[in-house]
C-alpha cells in the first residue's frame, strides 16, 4: 500500500456521499470539496472535516477526484482534471454525448490519467453474483425494472439517460452478442420509458425505467432454458427457480403427475455498491489497476441509450 492518496469532490448532489465515504476510507485523505453552490460545498466540507476549494484549488492539491452533479457540468470538469493530470472518477453518465464521451476517454489516455465512470451497480454484490451465474446459462430473454416514485426536485435528464442507463450497462456485460434492433416509447415529458432491445443471437431483453411510478423497484429477471434468476438491487437478494425432472408417482395404487420447482437462493455478501466502486477506484489510482468497467464499456451503455432515446422521439 503506497501513502494515502488525495482525494477529492467536485460537484454538488450526491457528492456529498463521496465525501462521506472517502472521508471513512483509512487509505485516503479528503483534501477538498468543490461546488457552483457553496454554501453545499462548505455544508459537506464542515461534516467530512475538510475545506470547501474552488476547482482550481483542489486540482492542484488532490491526487485523484469524483466529478458528480449535473451531466451537463461534467464534461468541463473532466477536462480540467486531465489537464491537471488528476484521475478521476465520472458519475453516470459520463456525458449527454458518445462522441463527447469517447474525447474525454481519448484525452486521458493521451494524458495518461485513469478515467473511471461511476456504473455503479457492477458492484452491487447480487451483480457480481449474477455475473458468476450468467456464463453458465443458455439466457432467452431479461427483463429489467428501475422504478422511482417523484423526487420533488427537477432532474434534467431524460428517465433513460438517468436511470436505464444503469440497467443498459448491466445488460450488454451479460449478452456476448451485438445490438440488432431497439423499439422504445416514452411519456412526453420523459419521466417514464419502456424499450426492447433485440440481439444478433436471439436475446430480447425489456428495460423499463420510471421516475413517475409510487413503489420503488429495482429488479431483474433472467429466463434461461433451465431456470429464471430474479435479482433484486434493493434487497440485494438473487433467487434461481428451476423445475426438477417430472415424473409419475404411485402411491397406495394412485399415479399422479409430480413436477416440483427448486428455489436456490445463492449466497449474497451484502455491501454499498458506491463505497464499493470508490474503493475500486482508490485501490486503482494507486496500483495502476484498470477499470473494472471500461471505456468501451461506457461507450456503448451511452450508444445503446441515445439510440433508444431517438426511437422514442420517433415514435
Amino acid at each position: 500500500m503506497t501513502d494515502r492518496l488525495s482525494v477529492g469532490v467536485i460537484g454538488g448532489g450526491t457528492g456529498t456521499h463521496h465525501a462521506r465515504i472517502y472521508n471513512e476510507l483509512p487509505s485516503v485523505e479528503l483534501v477538498g470539496v468543490s461546488g457552483v453552490d457553496s454554501r453545499q460545498a462548505a455544508d459537506t466540507a464542515e461534516r467530512c472535516g475538510t475545506t470547501a476549494l474552488s476547482r482550481t484549488s483542489l486540482l492542484s492539491i488532490a491526487d485523484a477526484v469524483s466529478i458528480v452533479g449535473p451531466t451537463a457540468n461534467r464534461y468541463e470538469s473532466a477536462q480540467a482534471a486531465i489537464e491537471a493530470g488528476v484521475d478521476l472518477l465520472i458519475e453516470t453518465p459520463i456525458t449527454e454525448d458518445p462522441a463527447a464521451a469517447k474525447a474525454l476517454v481519448t484525452a486521458a489516455e493521451n494524458a495518461g490519467v485513469r478515467l473511471h465512470v461511476g456504473h455503479i451497480e457492477r458492484f452491487n454484490p447480487v451483480v457480481q453474483t449474477l455475473s458468476k451465474i450468467s456464463s453458465e446459462l443458455d439466457i432467452l430473454a431479461l427483463d429489467s425494472q428501475r422504478l422511482d416514485p417523484p423526487t420533488g426536485r427537477e432532474i434534467v435528464d431524460s428517465v433513460e439517460l438517468d436511470l436505464m442507463i444503469h440497467d443498459a450497462d448491466i445488460l450488454l456485460s451479460i449478452v456476448e452478442s451485438p445490438v440488432a434492433s431497439v423499439s422504445a416509447a416514452d411519456t412526453a415529458d420523459e419521466q417514464y420509458a419502456t424499450a426492447t432491445v433485440e440481439f444478433e443471437n436471439g436475446v430480447v431483453a425489456t428495460l423499463t425505467a420510471s421516475r413517475v411510478t409510487q413503489q420503488k423497484n429495482r429488479t431483474l429477471s433472467v429466463t434461461a432454458e433451465d431456470c429464471r434468476v430474479s435479482v433484486d438491487y434493493l434487497s440485494q437478494s438473487v433467487q434461481i427457480n428451476r423445475h426438477s425432472v417430472p415424473e409419475y408417482v404411485e402411491t397406495n395404487g394412485d399415479v399422479r403427475y409430480q413436477h416440483e420447482t427448486v428455489i436456490q437462493r445463492p449466497t449474497v455478501k451484502n455491501g454499498e455498491p458506491l463505497k464499493e466502486a470508490l474503493v475500486a477506484f482508490v485501490e486503482a489510482a494507486q496500483t495502476g489497476r484498470e477499470p473494472i468497467v471500461s471505456a468501451e464499456d461506457v461507450i456503448r451503455a451511452l450508444e445503446l441509450i441515445k439510440r433508444i432515446q431517438s426511437v422514442a422521439e420517433d415514435k
